[in-house]
């Protein structure tokens, strides 16, 4: 793994931090400079526990790829933190999150808010059809 220049600097500031921030948070700092932009992009650190460092991934091939890489990334860590700090990875894939989503007004109940009976038709070119020549009968 090559490392640029701006990572060196962000480890030496990250050292330089030991004293006054909390293990947890320097692990979650260094990762992002210990891996490089790519791999931060697919997996996150997400905890510090005792002294393992639980890594979230996108899925099961991120997880089986960075276990490849477990031993160089321990080391990179080790070189910005110290030992000590973090010991050991543990990749796990993420939960998936869901994104907003707009309500779906077709699977409301409209015989609730109006008991016609042209809501109840799905399409809504027919429904349109339907209620017109209804109205066209009745005038």
């Amino acid at each position: 793994m090559a490392f640029s220049m701006p990572m060196e600097r962000a480890g030496r500031l990250i050292g330089k931090l030991k004293t006054c921030v909390a293990p947890e948070d320097l692990a979650l700092a260094a990762w992002p400079a210990a891996v490089g932009k790519r791999i931060a992009a697919h997996a996150c650190a997400a905890a510090l526990v005792r002294s393992c460092l639980i890594v979230e991934v996108e899925d099961l091939v991120w997880q089986k790829q960075l276990n490849t890489l477990r031993a160089q990334i321990l080391a990179r860590i080790a070189e910005l933190l110290g030992p000590g700090v973090v010991d050991d990875i543990a990749f796990q894939p993420a939960t998936p999150r869901r994104l907003p989503q707009r309500e779906d007004r077709a699977a409301r109940p409209a015989a609730l808010a109006n008991p016609d009976e042209a809501d109840l038709i799905p399409d809504p070119v027919l429904r349109r059809l339907y209620k017109q020549s209804r109205r066209k009968a009745t005038d």
